[in-house]
């Protein structure tokens, strides 16, 4: 199934107490505390991947010459695994991770990661550390794989060596405050990602480049920032770390195309799937900052939500920018389309209902 590859499993020997994960699984936060164990997998040039494990979560040690260090040649991806009702653990849609991961890899010229490997590894992560995925159906556990250059050089070419590694956290909400609708600061300014860059790569350089913007969208009072394209700066894009849909009086939605510049997101692929399943029109298509403007003055415009792995859907209450705001619904609360859909797509996920797409990925 992994490729020839077995773990080895290492447990760790002074696990967190069992009350006081208990304490951590009813107030996980979100990225702050993490499970006991990590999956490690080494490559090195000329052997292929070896050395694949579970061990104790750990510090790495890394060369002050390492080439992440100097170069960014990194990647990683993000997914959930949530309890069922029936008590199992399932994940959503590890494979269209695993995709993922290996495209990025691609353009970051690094070596592709099996699929069956990528699943296998964080399979085995959460059978060691099973106890941390949490009961309470608004909570999941949080995975990250990541992958990154180790070798110590100073030199701009690609790396030898590689190590691919997985640590995992229980997680509540993404956004703080409360609030259901969130704020977006519009970047007049700063661009995420460029025709022929990395933008569909999922790697750390992109995410570094948005925080300046993320930062001015915290000063203006805004929960996130989104971004229009680099060459024009009238495209709406993509968030700081989510895409964005909208939804019209007609019923249809929108939602920016895939280019290059955008991340492909998982939960949009899947939220573009149930939208056609329910008859709902979806258009893949670019749409202005200017034009948004219009058609929420309009009424042409009723909602517009954030979707991603960390976010799921989460309705957008206003755009923010320069020049004023833009209001979008009654500005604090999910539209009806926003709500129907997140809905069917959290109950597919955490087993609630049935699952045509074979999305649903169950951890023996």
């Amino acid at each position: 199934m992994n490729s020839g590859i077995s773990f080895a499993h290492i447990p760790n020997a002074a696990p967190l107490p069992a009350a006081e994960r208990a304490a951590v699984l009813e107030n996980p936060g979100f990225g702050t505390s993490f499970t006991d164990h990590m999956a490690v997998i080494e490559y090195t040039q000329g052997v292929g991947w070896h050395d694949a494990r579970i061990q104790a979560r750990e510090a790495i040690t890394l060369h002050p010459a390492a080439a992440v260090l100097h170069y960014a040649q990194e990647i990683f991806e993000g997914l959930k695994a949530y309890r069922l009702p029936s008590g199992e653990i399932a994940m959503f849609r590890p494979t269209a991770n695993a995709k993922r991961f290996q495209d990025s890899a691609e353009r970051l010229a690094m070596p592709s990661l099996p699929s069956d490997l990528f699943v296998e590894s964080i399979e085995q992560l959460i059978r060691a550390d099973r106890d941390w995925v949490p009961n309470d159906p608004t909570k999941s556990l949080y995975l990250r794989p990541f992958m990154f250059a180790n070798e110590a050089f100073l030199g701009v070419r690609p790396s030898k060596t590689f190590m691919y590694a997985v640590i995992a956290c229980p997680v509540g909400g993404y956004f703080k405050g409360g609030a259901e609708a969130v704020s977006v600061w519009v970047s007049e300014h700063y661009s995420r990602a460029a025709t022929g860059g990395t933008g569909a790569a999922k790697c750390g350089g992109n995410y570094a480049a948005s925080l300046l913007a993320q930062a001015e969208a915290s000063a203006q009072g805004c929960d996130q920032v989104a971004f229009l394209d680099a060459a024009e700066h009238r495209w709406l894009e993509e968030m700081g770390g989510m895409n964005m849909m909208f939804v019209f009086e007609d019923g249809s939605l929108l939602t920016p195309p895939l280019g290059g510049t955008i991340l492909p997101g998982i939960t949009r692929n899947s939220l573009i799937t149930l939208a056609g399943a329910a008859g709902l029109r979806v258009r893949e298509e670019a749409y202005s900052f200017q034009q948004l403007r219009e058609d929420a003055a309009s009424g042409r415009l009723r909602e517009a939500f954030a979707c991603g792995t960390a976010a799921v859907v989460t309705p957008i209450g206003k755009f923010k920018f320069s020049g004023g705001e833009v209001v979008i619904g009654d500005g604090a609360h999910a539209g009806a389309t926003t709500k129907s859909l997140k809905d069917r797509l959290v109950q597919i996920q955490r087993g609630q209902s049935d699952d045509p797409y074979g999305w649903v990925h169950r951890v023996g």
